[in-house]
């Protein structure tokens, strides 16, 4: 496994990939029986006759699945912690059998003023699915680690 990048490694439209994760109707059925019962989440039936016309994972669950792709990314980032996550839009809804990708984009990068550790990304996400629909975008700061000269 490669070393993760830092902060001085980085550069506005640097590019990370993860995935493909597949979205089984299994895997939406027990995260919505525990997370988010509603009918549209947990029966096929009831998912028909909803607005999506057929069983779809939460809002919650894709932010999860984005969650879980982040910590595959490749390039790997130095992740310190997130900060946020800013203009979060689900555009398209995740159904079973869906094979899910992210991308993130570094946008923005600068110094953090307090702590000389670690620098501070803006990246933009994008999950898409097979069809290349946007299924969760946002943009997120990230806490990045700096390298620090060594002692000499």
């Amino acid at each position: 496994m490669a070393n993760p990048l830092y902060f001085e490694e980085l550069e506005i439209g640097t590019r990370s990939t993860a995935g493909p994760y597949v979205v089984s109707r299994d895997e939406i059925i027990q995260f919505a029986k525990k997370y988010d019962p509603v009918p549209r989440h947990l029966d096929e039936e009831a998912a028909a006759r909803s607005l999506f016309g057929g069983l779809t994972a939460s809002s919650a669950h894709t932010f999860s699945i984005f969650i879980l792709l982040t910590t595959q990314l490749r390039p790997r980032l130095h992740v310190l912690a997130g900060l946020d996550w800013n203009e979060l839009k689900l555009p398209h809804a995740v159904r079973p059998d869906d094979e899910l990708e992210l991308e993130t984009t570094v946008l923005q990068m600068r110094l953090s003023k307090s702590k000389p550790d670690r620098g501070i990304i803006l990246t933009r996400v994008l999950l898409r699915n097979q069809k290349r629909e946007t299924a969760l975008e946002c943009t997120s700061n990230i806490f990045v680690a700096r390298r620090l000269p060594t002692a000499t």
